[in-house]
């Protein structure tokens, strides 16, 4: 299966906000929401942020719904990463735990892959594009709260795998988002109570 991986761009926004309210819940992701994080993506002329796509060619053999086609082909997953100078450390981060500089910090929003396509690689490859682009962008760590609600647990397990090392847990991690956004979360409902492990992932432990 041919899968290429691109940059995130304004063209992919539509699949993006598709594939995230499919996975994450209705409300996850919207034009405005979607369109902050891709501009906070940005230090030094450099994207952090990335989208996995099918070939057209590989298209042509799915029987897929068109919402998640992009000029770039058919959008399987997507790795949103906020630049570390373009966000601040909130109540639900530990800034004085992690032993590396606050503004050498990138941000892990979220690793989305379709359900059917996990497996491949997918998600692990879009977090070596988005290392990749961040160390460029002069951050030595990336901090994610890991969403421990997933099933078997494998959000935990699969950032763990790629060297991230728990911080701490924050019960309701979300809560506010359902109140004031709506979101709906897929296990929760409309009051998500889900807890969020924050991860630290710090880049020099990590071969170039």
């Amino acid at each position: 299966m041919s899968i290429n991986y691109v940059q995130l761009s304004a063209h992919h926004f539509d699949a993006v906000i598709a594939l995230g309210n499919q996975v994450h819940g209705d409300n996850y992701l919207d034009q405005s929401s979607l369109s902050d994080l891709y501009q906070r993506s940005w230090s030094n002329n450099i994207n952090a942020s990335w989208v996995a796509v099918l070939s057209l060619d590989e298209l042509r053999k799915l029987n897929v719904s068109s919402l998640r086609n992009t000029p770039d082909g058919y959008l399987i997953g997507f790795r949103l990463t906020i630049a570390s100078n373009q966000w601040t450390p909130d109540k639900w981060c530990s800034p004085l735990l992690w032993d590396v500089p606050k503004e050498h910090v990138c941000y892990f929003k979220c690793n989305t892959v379709d359900a059917e396509l996990r497996g491949r690689g997918v998600g692990s490859r879009l977090l070596k594009k988005s290392i990749d682009t961040s160390r460029q962008q002069g951050a030595l760590a990336g901090v994610a709260h890991i969403w421990l609600a997933s099933p078997g647990n494998s959000a935990l397990s699969y950032f763990k795998a790629c060297g991230g090392q728990l911080v701490k847990e924050h019960t309701n991690r979300w809560q506010q988002y359902s109140i004031e956004d709506g979101y709906d979360c897929p296990v929760c409902g409309a009051i998500c109570q889900c807890t969020a492990a924050e991860m630290i992932l710090r880049f020099n432990r990590l071969a170039h």
